[in-house]
């Protein structure tokens, strides 16, 4: 697509800045495949870690479930970058006027301690051996008001899948048998949802699996001390008011993030 390609990430970059609602656009600029809607995807990176100097820190792994692919009417998992720039700890506090529209996803984030390449002899056993520690976390997802009766698949993975930061419990040393972990999110200490390791894949590894095989076909693979945002174990929140946010996952504690409108 060359040129092309760099000119839809410049739009991209430039509706982020206005503050354009997300429309599906790929169809209209001839994005016909998901291996252009990737190439878009890093020439839009490319431009982001131009400008604001930053660094790519890992990959989020998004639609690993079923409530999240229906309600977004994609049946595929996406997969975006993670730039350094917007890692946050727990307890971080975030301005919703900096985002078209902000969304928090609650998941369990994993950080490789080797590299991991995907090819066809890789499987589940091995991805769990590449994870050194795991963390409680939520994805910031940035939709800029999209209308999800009209999302595709190329559009949402063009413009990176949304992925607009992390924040980051603390990193413990992997459980055995991640997928039978519980965790409930709330807000302002009131329940509001809760999912398991299960919801993701099967497996929260199945998502680093995933990702690494999503690599290989554009011969990249998983490094050392990539971050994995692995998959939202609930649905997609959507803050409309100042509120406080907190995942807890048992074993692992929580991870708190708040919003401020």
């Amino acid at each position: 697509m060359g040129g092309e390609t760099d000119a839809v990430a410049r739009m991209l970059i430039d509706e982020h800045q206005r503050g354009v609602r997300f429309r599906p656009f790929a169809a209209a600029m001839g994005i016909t495949d998901l291996r252009l809607a990737y190439e878009v995807q890093r020439s839009y990176v490319g431009l982001q870690m131009r400008d604001r100097r930053t660094t790519p820190v890992g990959y989020k792994v998004g639609l690993t479930s079923p409530r999240m692919q229906a309600m977004c009417k994609i049946d595929r998992p996406v997969a975006g970058v993670v730039l350094d720039d917007r890692v946050h700890q727990s307890g971080a506090v975030v301005e919703a006027r900096d985002y078209g529209r902000v969304g928090l996803e609650f998941e369990l984030a994993v950080r490789l301690g080797r590299d991991l390449c995907g090819d066809a002899a890789l499987d589940l056993a091995a991805a769990a051996q590449a994870v050194d520690s795991i963390a409680v976390s939520v994805e910031i997802v940035d939709d800029r008001h999209c209308d999800y009766a009209t999302l595709d698949v190329l559009s949402l993975v063009a413009d990176n899948s949304w992925n607009a930061g992390v924040v980051l419990g603390a990193w413990h040393v992997p459980v055995a048998n991640p997928e039978s972990l519980e965790g409930a999110m709330s807000v302002d200490g009131n329940a509001r949802d809760h999912g398991s390791g299960r919801d993701v894949l099967g497996h929260p590894y199945n998502s680093v699996l995933w990702v690494a095989q999503h690599l290989a076909e554009t011969n990249d693979k998983l490094g050392a001390g990539d971050i994995v945002m692995t998959g939202n174990w609930v649905t997609t929140k959507f803050p409309d008011a100042s509120s406080t946010y907190r995942f807890e996952v048992q074993g692992l504690g929580a991870v708190e993030l708040s919003v401020r409108n």
